[in-house]
Order: structure tokens, then C-alpha cells, then sequence
């Protein structure tokens, strides 16, 4: 139990570390990691929207280190799951996209989390709660504020 006193950063630790392994218990059987599914999960939802981005644009998107993008993107091209192909427009660039395979197994994690997401936040009357919507707002307003060099 906290206490008033209690670090955010304490509380934000210990509820991410519980988010993620409720998260890797549903996405592991599928093949993938946590840190995976943050690439794969986003990349479908800009494949839908009719964009294969760049590694610079989907760690962008992400907001993770286009280096860590890259070395994701690799270990899933191995998988079976994503498609690296040389960008015609700039030979520096590198454009992702899912595969067939990649997409279904995407669309079934996706499909996980978010069903889960649904249980983690039932406490604070569901996703589409008031205060779960203010949590995320807070959230964004943290994750948003810049980094002092």
C-alpha cells in the first residue's frame, strides 16, 4: 500500500512492471516480447491506415530510439513477421512492413491487449471511464513534456 509521501516514479514503476507482465503472459504464447509488440502494434495500425513508414518514422510514431527500432525491426524481418526493404526515395532509409504472417499474429496480439487492457483498467470503471480517460491524458501530458538535454 502507498502512502501520500510515496514517488510517483515508484508508483508508475511498480504499475508499469505489473502492466507488462500481465502484457508478455498474453502476447508470449503468439511468439513475440513486449518490446516487439510495441513495434508490430503500431506498425499494423499505420499498415491499415495506408502507410509503410521508415524505422525513422515508426520510432517517431513510437516515440522508442531509432536504433532500438532498428534492431527490432531486424529480429522481427528473421521472424517471419516484417519485410525491410531499401527506400526508393532515400537510400539512407529503410521502409517496415508486416508480413502476412506478421499481420495476423499483430491483429491477434492486438486483439489480446486490448481485452486486457479492458481488465487493467476495470478498477477505474473501464477504458472508457472518466477517470481512465484522465489518466491517460496525464499520461500523454508526462510522456509529451521534452527532455532536458
Amino acid at each position: 500500500m502507498s502512502t501520500p509521501g510515496t514517488p510517483v516514479s515508484g508508483l508508475v514503476w511498480r504499475l508499469s512492471t505489473r502492466w507488462r507482465t500481465r502484457i508478455d503472459r498474453a502476447i508470449t504464447p503468439l511468439g513475440l516480447t513486449h518490446a516487439q509488440y510495441a513495434v508490430v502494434a503500431p506498425l499494423l495500425s499505420m499498415q491499415r491506415s495506408g502507410t509503410r513508414p521508415s524505422q525513422r518514422e515508426l520510432a517517431d510514431f513510437t516515440g522508442l530510439e531509432p536504433l532500438y527500432i532498428s534492431k527490432l525491426a531486424r529480429a522481427l524481418e528473421r521472424a517471419g513477421l516484417v519485410e525491410r526493404v531499401d527506400n526508393p526515395r532515400d537510400s539512407r532509409a529503410v521502409l517496415l512492413s508486416l508480413t502476412e504472417r506478421g499481420r495476423d499474429i499483430a491483429e491477434q496480439a492486438v486483439d489480446r491487449v486490448l481485452r486486457l487492457q479492458g481488465e487493467l483498467t476495470a478498477p477505474l470503471g473501464g477504458t472508457d471511464d472518466p477517470r481512465t480517460l484522465a489518466l491517460v491524458r496525464a499520461l500523454r501530458t508526462l510522456l509529451d513534456t521534452p527532455e532536458e538535454p
